[in-house]
Formats: C-alpha cells, sequence, structure tokens
C-alpha cells in the first residue's frame, strides 16, 4: 500500500508539471508574450521528464488499466512537445495537453483499483509465454496512439470547420492549422492504426484461443477493443468506399477514442497471474 501511495504522488507531480504548462499556454494566448511559451516548455519538459522516470522506475504493467493509461499519455506527451516546437504560432499544447492530462489523472485512479500489479518487469515480461502478450500489448498501444491522433486532429477539424462557416476572423480566436493539414493528419493516423490494430487483435485472438478461459471472449477489454475495429472498418470504408465528407469522418473518429478510452480502462484478461 505505501509503494501504491508514493506511486499516486508521483501521478500528482507529473499531471500537476503539465497543468502548469497547459495553463501557460492559455495565458500566452490571453496576453501574447515570448516568456509564457518558455515558460509552458520548461514545465513540459519537467513534466515530461519525470513521466520517463516514473515509467524507468516503477515499470507499471501494459496489460493493468493505469500502465497503459499512462504509457500512452507519455507518447502524447512527446507528441505535445513536437507539435509545441514544429508548430511555434499554433495552439498545439492547447488541444493535447488536456488530453495528457486526463489519462494520467485517469491512471492515477486506476492505481488503485489494480493492487498486486506492481511487482513487474518488463525484461521479465519480454520472456518465455509471456513474449506474444509483450507484442499484443505494443500492437495495441502503437494503434491507440494513433487512434489518439486522430481523435485530437478530428476535435480540431470540426472545430476550425465550425469557425469557417460562421466566417470567424482568424485574428480573433486560437491559431490552428488549416483543414486540410488537420485532414491530412487524420487520415495518416487512420491508416496507420488500422493495421496496427488488426495485428493486435490477431495477437490477442491467438491467445484467448490457446491459453485463457473462453470467458474472456465476453469481456469489456475484448469487446470494446473488437467495437474500436469495426468503428475504424466502417471509417476506412466510408472514407475510401463513398468518400464520405471529411467533417463526418472527423466526428466519428472522436467516437473511435471514446471506445479506446472504455477498452484501455477495462481490465485486461491476459492480466490475471499474468501481468507480473
Amino acid at each position: 500500500m505505501t509503494g501504491t501511495l508514493i506511486q499516486g504522488i508521483h501521478h500528482y507531480c507529473i499531471g500537476l508539471s503539465y497543468l502548469c504548462a497547459f495553463l501557460l499556454e492559455l495565458a500566452r494566448l490571453l496576453w501574447p508574450a515570448k516568456g509564457w511559451r518558455i515558460a509552458g516548455l520548461v514545465f513540459g519538459v519537467a513534466g515530461l521528464f519525470a513521466h520517463t522516470a516514473y515509467l524507468l522506475v516503477n515499470q507499471p504493467p501494459p496489460s493493468a488499466p493505469y500502465g497503459s493509461l499512462l504509457l500512452l499519455a507519455w507518447v502524447l506527451a512527446l507528441f505535445y512537445l513536437y507539435g509545441t516546437v514544429h508548430h511555434a504560432k499554433q495552439a498545439w499544447a492547447i488541444f493535447v495537453l488536456p488530453v495528457v492530462i486526463v489519462l494520467v489523472a485517469m491512471s492515477r485512479v486506476l492505481l488503485f483499483a489494480t493492487p498486486g500489479q506492481n511487482d513487474f518487469s518488463f525484461a521479465r515480461w519480454l520472456a518465455g509465454d509471456r513474449f506474444w502478450g509483450a507484442v499484443h500489448g505494443v500492437l495495441i498501444l502503437l494503434a491507440s496512439v494513433g487512434v489518439s491522433v486522430g481523435f485530437l486532429a478530428s476535435v480540431m477539424y470540426l472545430i476550425q470547420a465550425r469557425r469557417l462557416r460562421n466566417k470567424v476572423a482568424p485574428d480573433s480566436v486560437v491559431p490552428m492549422l488549416s483543414l486540410e493539414r488537420l485532414e491530412t493528419m487524420n487520415r495518416r493516423a487512420l491508416n496507420v492504426a488500422f493495421p496496427l490494430l488488426t495485428a493486435g487483435l490477431l495477437v490477442g485472438t491467438l491467445l484467448l484461443k490457446h491459453g485463457y478461459d473462453i470467458d474472456n471472449w465476453l469481456s469489456l477489454k475484448v469487446l470494446s477493443t473488437a467495437g474500436l475495429w469495426l468503428v475504424f472498418l466502417v471509417l476506412l470504408y466510408l472514407r475510401y468506399g463513398v468518400h464520405v465528407p471529411a467533417r463526418r469522418l472527423a466526428a466519428l473518429s472522436v467516437v473511435a477514442f471514446g471506445l479506446l478510452l472504455v477498452a484501455l480502462v477495462a481490465s485486461h484478461p491476459f492480466a490475471t497471474g499474468g501481468a507480473q
């Protein structure tokens, strides 16, 4: 219990660093000044450093809900820093950091709901009969990153499209990428995430078939992940089969992200007795 409490404190440090970076980015939009951006990046880098150190020291199991959320938050934090530097004139952090903060907060809450899953080692997880479980986890994590990037691009696309319909002056609102670039980002995220998710599901199916009780097929984790795959299949058909407008595809991408959160929060059937 003491170890779990210490990990919870580390979660607060990580989350508060990202929160400070987000608030400083907001301040930069309200009162433009170079110092706000530099201070925001300092807190963002501090949050990522603490985040990375936590993952290296505590090695949260990817099969545990809190571990998968924290790993996804770490990748998106990298995405936030890259985008903030690469797209300096855009309000990149305003959209990415809230997702990172929410994922860290959810991970912190779920940490106390997964006792007994903290004695974990990546080296052990990659050995023996756990190897394919590791492959499955990595594939799903990478697919989750694609889903999250598609979600962020979709949210920005929907906001930008609404602005254009309402003829809002660009200099009076939060600066964002063009609709074309956002649509391209969403399309690339979909094209990358779908094969990764498909491969992850195939590996997971083989694991369920050969090493786990048949009742696990009806678990929330399996059903929500399968539902996410079906949503992506529909997205691909709508995009390349019937060429549905990008605005509708963006809305469906938001739904896909909601399913992803359900899948990540749900208990993993592979974690029982095998996550250690």
